[in-house]
């Protein structure tokens, strides 16, 4: 079936797209808490799915599938970040220590061990640097909450915040195979089969990453953090958590990790035991990331490539905010998944092969 477009509807689909993209510039505050909803109901939908299957009702499956989600996202709110907000408290508390034992004990055992003149090195200046930015710290989350309470605007947002993205959520949930077979009518025929193609392969590298990729970054989080505390170096959680987030990169949360966490563990304890315990384990995560959780949460499909992810939350956080951030790994899947139909359609045009 041909699906040769003419001048007119190339013209008509450009002015569509740059209507789009101005509406979508200018509603972007107000956008931000229906695409986090719309992400939850993608995160969520092929568990209803899942649930349907063994004879529960959309309805007892949605419900089930967002008080789920509702318990995780209020664990975390309630339980975790304040874990993390504590731990980074104690880390500006524990830096000028860090500091002096560096001035005092690290740089002279590197002196003598290796013949260096380090004296010249004056780490004062950095600590009292840090000194005064732990003054005007404090706790970032009383901060947060004062500055929301002296604005009403503020206020506002964030109530709607927190009132719409559950209600959009679970409305989205409930309705999402309707809405994908609406929008699918709506497709010219004669289009139908190449738009489906290319919205089934968009899908697939979206779910690698959001149902895949973010899978195995939380899993490796945890298991950094958990094995980190059992070592009992002080900061696991956050240092954990941060190896897990980075590790959408290959290898960079593996090596992320130690390096921060070694010289934790060596400022900590002072011996070279507890480094090793380091290296085991990163070492385990790392052969259970490549052995277990990669084949079984993502498999062999070739998604988004992680200098694509980097680049694309980088140019919309820059463009849009954090409105733009939540629609560039959307856009940047489908700008992939184009490039590679115009690529096989290029391979096999007459203009490629004579």
């Amino acid at each position: 079936m041909s699906t040769h477009i003419s001048d007119a509807q190339k013209w008509l689909i450009l002015a569509v797209l740059i209507i789009s993209g101005y509406l979508l510039y200018l509603l972007a505050p107000i956008l931000t808490p229906f695409l986090i909803s719309a992400f939850l109901a993608y995160i969520g939908d092929p568990a209803v799915d899942r649930l349907e299957t063994i004879k529960f009702s959309r309805t007892v499956s949605v419900v089930f599938v967002f008080f789920l989600m509702l318990i995780i996202g209020v664990c975390f709110f309630l339980i975790i970040f304040p874990l993390i907000e504590e731990q980074i408290r104690r880390l500006f508390v524990r830096i000028p220590e860090m500091i002096d034992w560096i001035q005092t004990g690290f740089l002279p055992w590197i002196s003598q061990r290796f013949g260096l003149d380090l004296n010249s090195i004056d780490l004062n200046q950095l600590k009292k640097s840090l000194l005064g930015q732990w003054q005007t710290f404090g706790s970032f989350g009383t901060k947060f909450i004062a500055e929301i309470s002296a604005s009403g605007q503020l206020i506002l947002l964030w109530f709607s915040y927190v009132l719409l993205i559950p209600v959009v959520t679970f409305y989205l949930l409930r309705d999402w195979d309707h809405l994908v077979a609406r929008i699918r009518e709506l497709i010219p025929r004669k289009y139908e089969l190449v738009v489906t193609h290319l919205t089934k392969d968009c899908d697939a590298v979206l779910s690698e990453f959001f149902r895949g990729q973010l899978l195995v970054m939380l899993a490796q989080g945890v298991f950094y953090s958990l094995g980190l505390w059992i070592i009992g170096l002080e900061f696991s959680l956050l240092i954990g958590l941060s190896a897990g987030l980075v590790s959408f990169v290959p290898y960079l949360g593996f090596i992320v990790g130690i390096v921060i966490a070694g010289v934790a563990a060596l400022m900590q304890f002072h011996d070279v035991l507890h480094i090793i315990f380091v290296l085991i384990v990163f070492g385990v995560g790392q052969m259970l990331e490549g052995m277990v959780l990669t084949p079984l949460l993502i498999g062999d499909r070739i998604g988004l490539h992680p200098v694509a992810v980097i680049f694309a939350v980088m140019a919309g956080a820059q463009l849009f905010g954090l409105f733009g951030m939540l629609i560039a790994l959307p856009v940047a899947a489908i700008v992939t998944v184009l490039l590679r139909y115009f690529h096989e359609q290029y391979l096999n045009s007459s203009f490629y092969t004579p």
